[in-house]
């Protein structure tokens, strides 16, 4: 494992939002396998609640300036980056002031789902994917956490599936239970095909509900962590069924041994 590439992807991360188990462990992860040896990239939204002043972060010119095309319209991506202190780890953010600029993370003041969650999402997992591209930086895995980068195994296997930068690289999801009420607003299959992904991948998004999304996910992952002790049950029934690596769930005292060891010998020989 020493000196292998690994992207994380997060869709909520310490110490820039408040402490919830996916925004944690997207600290934790690669904090412990950069002390491990292994080369990382960590990559994460800039909402609006972060502080860039207090973090520090700063534009990257050179990452930023190109547009992504989300649903048919020109969408201008920005790239800022912070360095955590102590660790030896810098942090890409993926922003942009129609998506990102909004001063709450998924919900309105009524606790409502914000209607643009979907094309939030899917320019997430594109402008992760284009920035890692302009790095030309090959992975030898990605990891992907939480229900706001869960579009990102599915845009790697079908969207970016002749890319050569990826084409070795093995996809880890990791699913926890922090669910969203209801079904994210728009047509989120529609602008799915829009990038010419078939609609027979798009099944589970018929109802685009965190249960679902979180299949999609797995769906189109090469390994599985169970990030929480207990998972929603229709979540668990499909992982049942799931036929390539999973890893349990274990404990913040255990997981960098257990994970190391997953990679290592499963993730990297599926």
């Amino acid at each position: 494992m020493k000196d292998k590439k690994i992207l994380y992807i997060g869709s909520e991360m310490m110490p820039y939002l408040p402490e919830n188990q996916t925004s944690k462990m997207a600290f934790e992860m690669p904090r412990k396998m950069n002390k491990k040896g292994a080369q990382i990239r960590v990559f994460t939204p800039r909402y609006g609640l972060i502080n860039e002043r207090k973090h520090q972060l700063h534009e990257v010119i050179r990452l930023s300036g190109m547009n992504l095309i989300i649903n048919d319209f020109d969408m201008p991506l920005i790239i800022k980056v912070a360095s955590i202190p102590k660790e030896r780890m810098q942090v890409y953010f993926i922003d942009n002031e129609e998506y990102f600029k909004r001063k709450a993370l998924f919900t309105n003041e009524d606790n409502a789902l914000f209607e643009d969650n979907d094309e939030r999402a899917i320019f997430f997992a594109k402008g992760v994917l284009e920035t890692v591209k302009k790095l030309n930086w090959a992975p030898d895995i990605i990891h992907v956490s939480g229900w706001m980068a869960a579009l990102i195994p599915l845009y790697l296997k079908e969207y970016y599936k002749n890319d050569a930068l990826f084409s070795h690289s093995k996809i880890v999801y990791s699913v926890y239970n922090e669910p969203f009420e209801g079904n994210l607003k728009g047509d989120l299959m529609k602008k799915l095909q829009f990038d010419n992904i078939s609609e027979e991948k798009l099944t589970f998004l018929k109802e685009a509900n965190f249960n679902n999304l979180s299949k999609i996910a797995i769906a189109n992952a090469d390994a599985v962590i169970q990030g929480s002790f207990s998972l929603p049950l229709d979540v668990v029934k499909y992982l049942e069924e799931y036929d390539k690596p999973v890893l349990e769930y274990k404990p913040e005292e255990e997981f960098a041994e257990a994970y190391y060891d997953f990679y290592q010998n499963q993730v990297l020989k599926s």
